[in-house]
């Protein structure tokens, strides 16, 4: 039989999960039909007419001229049922709510008693409303233990599927947090969730953590940490704004150009500022911001692939911090213009040019929203964390043979933990090794209160803005906390400070965090919580927080952790390695002792060396970009050869004065990334594990190595870097400006069938890139 296709109309979708159990499509019908009579959306009368009229035409449409007499009357009465059923799916989602339609659902269940043994073995749960998977849900939970047991099966079924609609369908995700997921807790998302899409990665590995360290972690744990007030924009309400704003023509960015998307992005910008939300969506923000009240949130991208086992997009998306201390309409204007940038971000190079490197362009990656409220305290007129900064389970860089990889390692600072995560160049957090938290890499007090953290990030309550300060200028005298965070440095020695009550000269303060992993549990606890993570993720993860302490005063002062995300820990593919013995000095292109991998390259072919020199005599920030841009196109034209960079101060870091100012786009097909520093040049080298650009390299295992020329034991040939023929202006003729600045190095050049062969060994502490003879 012929009838008009009714797949398209959403009660109809809605009926596919009850298509094996016909009784109760039946009554539901049946009462979504008394509804519609009794609202007066058509009579009885005239609605059993177009039955029959419809049904009359479906029979001339099949050829049949004698309707009465050419149809046996089994099947004359199938055709008006389901002409019937049709016409009722058609007015009812037409002129009435899909709230009353679920009220329907949900009368028809409660008088047919949802738990019977042929609804529960018969029904979709893949295709059922999420209100009739939360009911059956809920359903299950309350029954007796005994008569619960027959239902485990249905019931894990039903978390799954709620898990992979609300939060993530990464199969390597759903694998753990089936078994870690309460109901309440996805009950608790479902509450706190705007739209119908998932909350994306970075608030999935959030509540993953905390799910997980709240089942099995021991009871001084469970009573120490939380996790912010979180609210979630689900993943596609990007795609109600962009319709809402006709900004949908952007949508094909990732097929462009390199040169296009970044030509591109700041008309795109501009054009997504330009756009609001629509009403709906407004008004649901609006609720969100009346509950967070004048408390600073911060809004955070979480696309469906971040913080993804293999890809932690991280630092890809932007981040915003709303002070939120204006008039209410300028606070919901400031909320939504975050909102709105971080969906802006998703179609700048950085996330694009990632997204290709990983072969992830063709995935349809949407960005929800994760929406917090700020984890710290005020102190006068700032805003900020006691403690802030990024843990990993796995030290993947020792300084001293008695690390202990597997005991963890954090970088931590006071206030906001975004100088913990960023690499800013001209700053230092502490970072500790969690098997010995009061081991320095260095041992001269002097070094220790020069590479300490020197400006803090706050929010600005008077000023309603974020805000870096250097550390005197934060700093409270009167502040309990601040024996824990510093010390004083004064006549070559640090010492704790003892009371806060004498005088102290603020200059001589230094922020090391010394007191809080000497005098608290904090240390060990992390200790303890990224272990359990590792175990039950089965494999290293990282997780940013943030901490406070608690009675100060007190003898026993207590910390509390906030996680504010948690993902696998990126990492480096080791090897077995030997370094090479009895070279010379002319076979050696550099040798270093410094902090370093553990691993290999083999057949270097070019190298790209940015000379210290050349770098900081540019002469404006045109040419600065251009240099930029240089390294970015060689990486794209070298993308067949194995090559490293080299160049002075930090790659990646905020601040150009101080390094290398790229991004990963710029880099990623590069082996090694090597920085260069001492005589001279920039200061010795904080290493860079745990920030977002380190999580880059390793990801795409590129190997991080510093040089330090003022070390002994460094071996550096000038006469490789700077004799060999430079062939920059073969590959980018137009850039005669650059030809001091930047040395393209072909191997060869230096010494026919050779190449260069890189060897770091982690547990010796040492690395050498040699010249080796090609194989025949």
């Amino acid at each position: 039989m012929t009838l008009p296709h009714t797949s398209s109309d959403p009660a109809f979708r809605i009926f596919l999960s009850l298509v094996q159990y016909p009784i109760l499509q039946n009554r539901i019908r049946d009462k979504m039909r008394r509804e519609l009579f009794k609202r007066g959306v058509i009579s009885a009368a005239d609605f059993n007419g177009q039955v029959r009229e419809q049904a009359i035409e479906s029979q001339m449409r099949e050829g049949l001229t004698d309707p009465f007499g050419e149809e046996p009357e089994d099947v004359w009465l199938a055709r008006l049922e389901r002409v019937r059923d049709y016409l009722t799916d058609l007015y009812f989602a037409n002129n009435l709510s899909f709230e009353l339609f679920e009220d329907v659902v949900r009368r028809v269940l409660e008088e047919r008693g949802a738990l019977q043994d042929e609804w529960l073995s018969n029904w979709n749960a893949e295709l059922a409303p999420q209100d009739i998977l939360v009911e059956q849900a809920i359903r299950i939970t309350r029954l007796p233990v005994e008569e619960r047991k027959n239902y485990e099966a249905s019931l894990e079924e039903i978390k799954v599927v709620l898990i992979r609609n609300m939060i993530s369908d990464q199969l390597a995700y759903i694998k753990i947090a089936k078994k870690w997921f309460t109901l309440a807790d996805l009950l608790d998302i479902r509450e706190r969730k705007i739209g119908s899409g998932k909350v994306g990665g970075k608030a999935a590995g959030m509540l993953l953590a905390k799910s997980i360290l709240s089942a099995v972690g021991d009871e001084d744990i469970r009573e120490h940490i939380r996790i912010p007030e979180s609210y979630f924009l689900g993943a596609d309400v990007i795609y109600a704004f962009m319709a809402h704003n006709n900004l949908m023509h952007w949508s094909d960015q990732k097929y462009k150009s390199e040169e296009e998307i970044r030509k591109d992005y700041p008309r795109i910008k501009e054009e997504y500022l330009s756009g609001v939300f629509p009403q709906d969506i407004r008004d649901e923000l609006q609720y969100i911001l009346h509950n967070i009240g004048n408390r600073p949130l911060i809004v955070r991208s979480s696309s469906l692939l971040e913080d993804n086992f293999g890809t932690s997009f991280a630092g890809k998306y932007e981040s915003h911090f709303c002070p939120n201390q204006g008039t209410p309409e300028e606070n919901f204007r400031a909320f939504e213009r975050a909102i709105i940038k971080v969906y802006a971000s998703a179609l700048s190079a950085e996330p694009l040019m990632y997204r290709r490197s990983k072969d992830l362009q063709d995935y349809d990656e949407r960005i929800a929203v994760l929406i917090q409220v700020v984890q710290g305290e005020q102190v006068g007129d700032y805003y900020l964390p006691e403690m802030a900064g990024v843990g990993f389970s796995r030290n993947l860089y020792r300084w001293s043979p008695q690390i202990e990889r597997d005991a963890g390692f954090l970088r931590l600072v006071w206030g906001l933990g975004t100088r913990a995560v960023d690499r800013v160049g001209n700053d230092f957090p502490r970072l500790v090794a969690l098997s010995h938290p009061m081991l320095y890499a260095h041992s001269d007090p002097r070094l220790l209160s020069k590479y300490s953290q020197k400006y803090v990030d706050l929010i600005d309550l008077k000023a309603n803005r974020f805000r870096t300060f250097p550390v005197a200028e934060v700093l409270n005298k009167r502040n309990p906390i601040l024996r824990y965070i510093a010390q004083i440095y004064q006549d070559g020695y640090l010492a704790p400070i003892r009371s806060t009550l004498v005088q102290l000269d603020q200059d001589n303060l230094v922020i090391n965090m010394d007191e809080v992993l000497r005098r608290t549990p904090f240390a060990d606890r992390m200790k303890r919580i990224l272990n359990i993570l590792h175990i039950h993720y089965q494999l290293p993860v990282d997780m940013e927080f943030a901490a406070r302490i608690i009675h100060p005063e007190s003898s026993s002062p207590e910390v509390e952790i906030s996680i504010l995300q948690c993902r696998p820990q990126s990492h480096l593919k080791e090897a077995e390695v030997s370094l090479p013995k009895n070279l010379t000095d002319d076979e050696i292109v550099f040798a270093t002792s410094q902090v370093l991998p553990h691993g290999q390259v083999e057949n270097i072919t070019h190298v790209l060396y940015v000379t210290p020199e050349g770098y900081f005599s540019i002469p404006s920030e045109d040419t600065r970009v251009a240099l930029e841009r240089a390294i970015g196109k060689m990486n794209g034209r070298l993308a067949d050869k194995v090559f490293i960079c080299l160049g002075p101060g930090r790659w990646g870091t905020s601040t150009p004065d101080l390094g290398v100012s790229v991004g990963y786009s710029d880099i990623y097909h590069s082996r090694a990334l090597i920085e260069i520093s001492g005589e001279g040049v920039g200061t010795a080298p904080e290493p860079s594990f745990g920030t977002h650009f380190f999580q880059d390299l390793l990801e795409s295992s590129i190997y991080p190595l510093a040089i330090y020329l003022d070390d002994d034991d460094v071996h550096f040939n000038r006469e490789f870097f700077y004799n060999t023929p430079n062939h920059l202006l073969e590959y980018l003729p137009e850039l005669d400006q650059l030809v001091d600045v930047l040395r393209v190095i072909e191997v060869a050049d230096h010494r026919p069938g050779h190449h260069i062969h890189l060897i770091m060994d982690g547990e010796e502490g040492r690395a050498v890139a040699y010249l080796k003879e090609d194989e025949a």
